[in-house]
C-alpha cells in the first residue's frame, strides 16, 4: 500500500500538468514573417529586394551588411555628398558601411571611398571588377572613380 501512495504522490503532479496542458486553449499562430527577413539584399531607394553583391554592371554599390547584405545604395557617378547628390542613400549618416562591390567598366581603374563629403578623409579604395567586406566601423559620404593608386 505504502508504494501505490508514494508512486501515487510522485505521479499526481505530472498527470494534473498533462491534464491542465490537454485543457489548455490553442495558441494563436505567430503572425507571417515580414517580407523583408530572407531577403539577403534591398535597394535603398525602391524597396526591391536583391540577391548579395546584386550591382548593375557599371557601378558601384555600397551595403549595410556584410557579403553585400542589407541596404544597397549604388552609383554610376561618383558623389561628393551621399546625402544631397543626385542619388540619395538614406542610410549614409546613420549606418555604417559594411561591404563594396565596384563593378564599374570605364577607364578608371578603382573607386575611392572617403568619410566626409566633398571627398575628404579618404578610408578606401576597390579596384574595378572587384567586392569584398570592409571593416563596417565607420559611414562614408562620398566616392570617386579614380585612375590612380587604389590599394
Amino acid at each position: 500500500m505504502k508504494l501505490v501512495q508514494r508512486v501515487l504522490v510522485t505521479l499526481l503532479p505530472a498527470a494534473v500538468l498533462i491534464v491542465v496542458g490537454l485543457a489548455a486553449p490553442a495558441q494563436a499562430a505567430a503572425p507571417a514573417a515580414p517580407v523583408s527577413q530572407g531577403v539577403a539584399a534591398y535597394d535603398d531607394q525602391t524597396g526591391q529586394a536583391l540577391a548579395a553583391w546584386d550591382c548593375s554592371t557599371g557601378n558601384v554599390c555600397f551595403w549595410t551588411g556584410f557579403g553585400g547584405t542589407g541596404s544597397r545604395c549604388m552609383w554610376d557617378v561618383a558623389d561628393d555628398d551621399w546625402t544631397a547628390g543626385t542619388y540619395r542613400c538614406s542610410w549614409a549618416t546613420t549606418k555604417n558601411v559594411k561591404s563594396v562591390y565596384n563593378a564599374g567598366t570605364s577607364s578608371a581603374t578603382g573607386v575611392a571611398y572617403y568619410r566626409n563629403t566633398g571627398y575628404n578623409n579618404r578610408i578606401g579604395c576597390t579596384k574595378q571588377g572587384k567586392k569584398g567586406d570592409l571593416a563596417g566601423t565607420y559611414q562614408l559620404r562620398s566616392h570617386k572613380w579614380i585612375s590612380t593608386s587604389c590599394g
